[in-house]
């Protein structure tokens, strides 16, 4: 079974979007160089490769990044498979808890994980992160609130920050 991509345009760019057994294992900023090796770690981790394809679950990120861009969607229902070590898949996993239009620190992501000490470790988790905005790895800031670490760019990262912001009081969302 390969990995099927296709490239969504979005108000950031393109991403590319890769899907494994019908979930989302990839959702990656544009950026050839920090693309080229999430793709490679994917393939060596699901032991396939890529290609591009069609798949009507593209159609459905597309729609939801699309609410979402436009203030209308909150939460994806998106299926999706993170592929990496047990650590990391716990990071990922206290990514999804941290609600729209908030932020938590480094050290609080450590501690949500179960270990202060773990800050680094945590953010070479979520560097490691290949699905961008569904698993919401722009919502981790530094201690101090400066915007830090986003494999997407530190430009991008800041304005899915002001576009939760702007939106996180509206009613007329989806989810």
């Amino acid at each position: 079974m390969a990995i099927i991509t296709k490239t969504i345009i979005t108000p950031l760019g393109k991403l590319l979007c890769g899907i494994f057994d019908n979930k989302i294992c990839l959702l990656e900023f544009a950026d050839p160089e920090r693309l080229s090796s999430q793709i490679k770690k994917l393939e060596n981790l699901l032991k396939t490769n890529i290609s591009e394809g069609e798949n009507e679950l593209f159609y459905q990120v597309e729609q939801q990044l699309s609410e979402y861009f436009n203030g209308k969607r909150k939460e994806f229902s998106l299926p999706i498979v993170t592929v990496g070590s047990d650590f990391q898949k716990k990071v990922w996993a206290e990514l999804l808890k941290i609600p729209y239009g908030e932020t938590r620190s480094y050290s609080e992501q450590s501690l949500a994980v179960g270990n202060i000490k773990s800050i680094r470790a945590v953010a070479s988790a979520n560097g490691a992160n290949r699905i961008a905005i569904l698993i919401p790895c722009h919502r981790v800031i530094g201690k101090n609130g400066a915007l830090i670490g986003f494999g997407g760019g530190l430009e991008n990262k800041k304005i899915l920050l002001e576009l939760e912001q702007k939106y996180i009081n509206t009613k007329n969302t989806l989810f």
